[in-house]
């Protein structure tokens, strides 16, 4: 998926959330941020949503089947445990994404 694709992606996504308020859309490498009062909740890359999680979340997250998001670094994978997968179900129900996004945001505005 190309950047313009995730954002794409991301705009959908940010119009369906509209209840929890403006969602922007920013770069975030080769895909997409979500972001709430400047705060990045969220990005989408290679067509797959990721939401931001904490020690609490992220065990619904892994009790769904999702994974972490990760790349290839220089000599081995690197897992970014901050954000998680966004089940298909989730994403696929309006009330289920603006539900959980809204704690995403909460987490990041944590910090």
């Amino acid at each position: 998926m190309s950047s313009n694709a995730a954002r794409e992606r991301a705009a959908e996504l940010a119009e369906r959330m509209r209840p929890l308020g403006p969602i922007a859309i920013t770069r975030f490498f080769g895909g997409a941020g979500l972001r709430l009062n400047e705060v990045q909740f969220a990005f989408v890359i290679k067509g797959v949503v990721y939401f931001r999680v904490d020690t609490t979340s992220r065990a619904a997250f892994e009790a769904r089947g999702a994974k972490p998001f990760s790349y290839m670094g220089r000599n081995k994978t690197v897992l970014v445990t901050r954000y998680y997968e966004v089940p298909d179900d989730v994403v696929e129900d309006d009330d289920e994404l603006c539900h959980w996004a809204a704690r995403a945001i909460r987490i990041a505005k944590e910090g």
